[in-house]
């Protein structure tokens, strides 16, 4: 399976937002490269097209995905009836790796792309090892019993704790299993970029 080999702490200064630890954005806050940062130059303004084409670059880097992924959850939100940018909110946040970091089962999204890849997690008691896979409302998300006592897993209950589960989802943290409750909202997603801007880019 293709993926993106750009480190991540690379990715998240070029982009300017935190992709893993957000220690090394503030510490270098400017694009990576041999000159460092410019002294005494301001920043070149962005084109409208640049401004865009960053707001993309962002979820992509965000949610982990290539841009033919990325462009079919575009493709699928403009053919749903309603707002496109809010229409593909949901498709992203409906991903499977991503609601099981949502519900706090994982540190970060890659990792829970890797637990959802090496068979941890379960939907409605059916194993599911795709994490672009979507949920649906009453769906149920666990953590497989004989994976329950490996020693990643046994600091979900800690990073639970410091996650902020969103209203859509519930989770019962000391059975490792949480719910899908209803649909993501963009009021309930907090987003660093811009989805309007991704649908103007791709509406060019």
């Amino acid at each position: 399976m293709a993926k993106n080999q750009i480190p991540i702490v690379k990715l998240s200064r070029r982009l300017g937002i935190a992709l893993g630890k957000e220690k090394y954005v503030r510490r270098r806050p400017y694009a990576p490269g041999v000159h460092g940062p410019k002294q005494g130059k301001q920043k070149s303004r962005l084109s409208s097209y640049g401004e865009q084409l960053l707001e993309k670059q962002k979820a992509k880097a965000i949610y982990g995905l290539l841009e033919k992924q990325f462009c079919k959850y575009f493709e699928k939100a403009s053919q749903s009836k309603g707002n496109t940018s809010e229409a593909m909110i949901q498709l992203l946040e409906k991903r499977l790796d991503n609601v099981v970091y949502r519900l706090g089962l994982a540190k970060t999204r890659r990792q829970a792309r890797q637990l959802v890849s090496h068979g941890f997690v379960m939907v409605n008691d059916a194993l599911v090892d795709i994490p672009s896979y979507s949920v649906r409302v009453g769906e149920k998300i666990s953590v497989k019993e004989n994976k329950k006592q490996k020693g990643v897993v046994k600091q979900m209950a800690e990073i639970h704790r410091e996650n902020q589960v969103p209203k859509w989802l519930v989770c019962e943290v000391a059975k490792l299993e949480g719910k899908v409750t209803g649909e993501p909202q963009a009021e309930d997603v907090e987003m660093a970029f811009n989805p309007r801007l991704i649908v103007e880019y791709y509406s060019r």
